[in-house]
């Protein structure tokens, strides 16, 4: 896939600015806070729906307006796409297709795929396990576009049963009464156990994938000096992948946390629970990873992300890289060139050229940030 063209109104700090992708790598040259991560924030949101940054609408739209709009056209192997996304200050978004508004998200999901590289990444290696989460759960959206729907179902009957479970905590009430809670819990129990099954089931598949692919990696960018494991901890213990098994086990966990769960008030079992470990020469890479290794640890991440997406997709993805190249040493800089080759349509975000080939600035197009304006730039 080749993203052509990206507009921006009233989006973040762009007012009105059209960008026209004209090489497979594009360099976004300006200082910091001009806007360039942004705009790779708005690919992110037309890829996944999601930006890492905020979970609210109104900080996506430009202050002092009321919407944004994100708009692409986006080259794939069955033709030319045009896709759109209205964002509001208040009220619900609204996303086209082709310019037909569409009434259901699954039906945006998985036209653009992209993968993000920034220096926030790091904290998939020594940030809390929801970071490590929430990085499984993109990926997966990106694969299978209804993993969004199936996650969303598992986070509203959890929100349910979390409600149910603070009014149990503080019920002072007659044996009837508590008789009809606990009816009304074992109803939401069921719920919990078969939506969270499918994203545990799921979360466990995509790892058991990608796990080889970013071992391959890290062992050619270690110089196999170093063996990465990764390893998906489900809260609930299973092992054969099957839908009643999973949701067996479940219930059994449920049942054994059931008196903390009434004296907590909250839901302690489920996939919101989970947990991705990394481990390099069998040492947790979170608490004894030096920040090389931890680079090494993403950067091997990220390449298998590419890997994966293409393979399933059957397209290469695009690849956001948020001012990461100063951060990586030479050799990781030309693992990291060298994986992406022409295959993969690159946009870069820098303060400076001077990370950079001569030779890859050369095959760049290379764009000025300057207060959400967008020009050409001749420096090299």
């Amino acid at each position: 896939m080749f993203l052509k063209s990206l507009h921006l109104r009233n989006f973040r700090n762009y007012r009105d600015s059209k960008i026209n992708f004209e090489a497979p790598k594009t360099i976004l040259l300006g200082d910091n806070a001009q806007g360039k991560s942004n705009l790779l924030e708005a690919v992110e949101l037309l890829a996944t729906l999601k930006s890492h940054r905020t979970s609210r609408d109104r900080d996506l739209v430009m202050s002092g307006t009321t919407a944004g709009q994100i708009g692409a056209t986006l080259e794939k192997a069955y033709g030319t796409v045009d896709l759109a996304i209205t964002l509001r200050d208040r009220g619900r978004r609204t996303l086209s297709l082709n310019r037909e508004n569409l009434r259901r998200q699954l039906e945006f999901l998985g036209v653009v795929n992209a993968v993000q590289f920034s220096s926030l990444d790091l904290d998939l290696v020594r940030g809390a396990p929801e970071r490590r989460r929430n990085w499984v759960d993109s990926l997966l959206i990106q694969l299978e576009p209804i993993y969004a729907y199936i996650l969303q179902q598992y986070e509203r009957v959890l929100r349910q049963r979390n409600a149910l479970l603070k009014e149990m905590r503080n019920l002072d009430a007659n044996q009837s009464q508590v008789k009809d809670y606990q009816a009304q819990l074992t109803l939401w129990d069921a719920q919990l156990a078969a939506n969270g099954s499918r994203v545990t089931r799921r979360r466990a598949r995509v790892i058991k994938r990608l796990a080889p692919l970013a071992q391959v990696w890290h062992a050619k960018i270690s110089s196999k000096t170093e063996v990465l494991e990764i390893k998906y901890n489900p809260n609930i213990s299973w092992t054969e992948d099957n839908p009643e098994r999973v949701q067996q086990a479940f219930l059994e966990k449920i049942q054994q946390r059931r008196l903390p769960e009434q004296q907590q008030g909250k839901t302690l079992v489920g996939p919101h629970r989970d947990e991705v470990e990394f481990t390099i020469n069998e040492t947790p890479a979170r608490s004894y990873g030096s920040q090389g290794q931890q680079r090494t640890l993403v950067l091997a991440l990220k390449l298998a992300e590419l890997k994966l997406i293409a393979e399933v997709v059957g397209e290469p993805p695009l690849l956001l890289l948020d001012d990461v190249l100063a951060e990586l040493d030479p050799n990781r800089q030309n693992h990291l060139l060298e994986a992406i080759g022409s295959r993969f349509q690159t946009l870069i975000t820098t303060t400076h050229l001077g990370s950079f080939d001569p030779e890859w600035i050369k095959a760049s197009q290379i764009l000025s940030v300057q207060a959400g304006q967008i020009s050409r730039s001749y420096e090299v």
